[in-house]
């Protein structure tokens, strides 16, 4: 009996880590934040406060994220730069994720080091090295600028393209920084294929294209969504690469956020930012997976 308590104990251990982790690591802080979203800006240290002549559950800041348009700018930019670096991180990712999957073993642990390369690299150094690229006489700017007078009329010749400080930046190094979060699950999912599948598609007359589009996609949206999630979120909250990189007068979600704590000394409109990002990201990722395991009971009940 004894021992069946010792091996259960472990167990429950092991098991309860990660619960333990998400409570005191993400729950916890986050309720903090939350109530820190309904407190009201004084001069006081800490900058807020309940009660007293301030009201219990202040609600101005959520109020300012409907009514003010820096935030409505940020949330847009935010949301339309990450989605974009989504969409390219999917066409540049998917071919390559899928072309793992199709070359000999002893090649495809060395293709997957080099995907996970940059990790290796610090990533304030990555960023420092595209700004590098991105400025006025660099050989990347050059390129482009040839490329771009070689295309154009000579009246808009250009001596070099304006990369730095515009969402252009921006994107391109979140594309950068973010595909290997988008090849891997694509990969891993891709790697799952039965490949006998294409193959009958093949033997029944389907061409390449058709295969593609009938056997393989269907089955790798799992991969695609898992992908998108892990690039979108953290492109839709990312402050250093805007901060380095983009507009400041068309400032991302995320750089609003840390100015209004440090520079502003806001800290209940800060919250109330940083809640409303939450939900905005966490909301459809729960969402899908309610309808994704309602799916899958369906599937095991049939």
């Amino acid at each position: 009996m004894g021992r069946w308590f010792h091996r259960r104990g472990w167990s429950d251990i092991i098991i309860g880590a990660p619960y333990v982790w998400l409570l005191v690591f993400f729950l916890i802080p986050f309720l903090i934040v939350v109530a820190m979203s309904f407190a009201t800006r004084t001069s006081t240290a800490p900058p807020f406060g309940y009660g007293g002549e301030n009201p219990i559950f202040n609600l101005t800041g959520y109020a300012r994220l409907f009514t003010d348009a820096l935030y409505i700018r940020a949330f847009v930019t935010s949301l339309l730069n990450a989605a974009v670096a989504m969409v390219l991180c999917l066409a540049v990712g998917y071919p390559m994720a899928l072309g793992l999957t199709r070359v000999e073993k002893g090649w495809r642990n060395i293709l997957l080091m080099l995907v996970i390369l940059p990790f290796w690299t610090s990533f304030l150094l990555r960023v420092y090295a595209w700004m590098g690229l991105m400025g006025a006489n660099s050989w990347f700017n050059r390129l482009i600028s040839g490329a771009w007078n070689w295309l154009v009329p000579q009246a808009w010749a250009v001596t070099s393209v304006p990369l730095m400080h515009t969402n252009f930046a921006v994107v391109l190094v979140m594309v950068y920084t973010y595909l290997p979060f988008m090849i891997l699950p694509l990969y891993a999912n891709l790697e799952r294929l039965d490949p006998t599948l294409d193959e009958a598609a093949m033997d029944l007359g389907s061409r390449p294209f058709a295969v593609f589009r009938d056997v393989t996609l269907p089955q790798s949206i799992p991969g695609i969504i898992a992908g998108g999630m892990l690039v979108f979120i953290p492109a839709a909250g990312e402050l250093v690469i805007p901060t380095l990189v983009g507009d400041s007068s068309s400032p991302m979600i995320g750089r609003v956020i840390s100015d209004e704590f440090a520079s502003a000394r806001d800290w209940p409109m800060a919250s109330s930012v940083a809640v409303a990002l939450l939900i905005l990201m966490v909301g459809p990722m729960m969402v899908y997976s309610h309808f994704e395991a309602r799916a899958q009971t369906k599937e095991k009940s049939e």
